[in-house]
């Protein structure tokens, strides 16, 4: 009986093994192999980061936002505009012979039509600090720069004169020293004593910054060299006194 079922078993192997090759498969059997362990891993791995490119077309992108305008270029000053916001053109007049104006004196036929003859202010002697009030005949003293305006004008080229710019000044009486009697110019610039300086002809001790001070009140143009902006005052003031004379600008 055992006998039968072993020689029934090869049969069935055999007739297996000829099915096989008629067939044409390989009578041994194939197992798929696993992936790689590389094509799996790269499967896992995260997405590359964006290129250069489009980094830098996000950071063009947000900095062009950013940009308050187009160009990038900074609003230009009108250089004869008024006060800053917050300050007033009107003032308390410091001296007779000042409006409530900041930078303005009253005309000369105003002040003579008040009896205001004289124009006076404080001087210092640079060598020994002495001080005393020196005094202008208003008529006269405006005489002398008027019709040095009107006769030399035309060789200034807009530009103050050296006499302007380095001017002469009374000798101290305390120590006797020649040209240093300088005019006291006030820290603050809206109570600097102009027409006391026209008169005297000594408006080149100011600096810069209070010359410009001057024709930004007066609304005259303030940029340039110093002797330039001195002209501007010089022609500035007398306008002011005589706005019939020859000082436009």
């Amino acid at each position: 009986m055992n006998s039968k079922s072993t020689v029934e078993n090869s049969l069935c192997r055999s007739d297996d093994l000829n099915v096989e090759l008629t067939l044409g498969v390989s009578p041994s059997r194939h197992v798929s192999s696993p992936p790689s362990s590389s094509s799996a891993s790269s499967s896992l791995l995260p997405p590359p980061p964006p290129t250069l490119n489009a980094a830098a077309a996000v950071a063009s992108s947000s900095s062009a936002s950013a940009s308050p305008r187009a160009g990038g270029g900074r609003t230009r000053r009108n250089p004869t505009q008024g006060p800053r916001s917050g300050k007033s053109d009107s003032i308390k007049p410091i001296f007779p012979w000042s409006t409530d104006r900041r930078a303005t004196v009253h005309s000369l036929s105003h002040l003579l039509s008040h009896d205001l003859k004289e124009v006076f202010g404080d001087a210092q002697c640079k060598r020994c600090e002495a001080r005393r009030i020196i005094r202008y005949d208003l008529e006269s003293k405006f005489g002398e720069v008027a019709c040095r305006i009107a006769a030399t004008r035309h060789l200034m080229h807009d530009r103050a004169p050296a006499e302007w710019m380095n001017p002469t000044f009374p000798d101290c009486d305390a120590c006797g020293q020649p040209n240093c009697m300088r005019p006291v110019v006030d820290g603050k610039k809206r109570n600097i004593n102009w027409l006391f300086m026209l008169l005297g002809q000594t408006l080149g001790y100011c600096t810069l910054e209070q010359l410009k001070y001057f024709c930004k009140h007066t609304k005259n143009h303030r940029t340039g060299a110093k002797d330039r902006v001195l002209y501007l005052t010089y022609l500035g003031l007398c306008k002011q006194l005589d706005p019939n004379g020859p000082f436009d600008l």
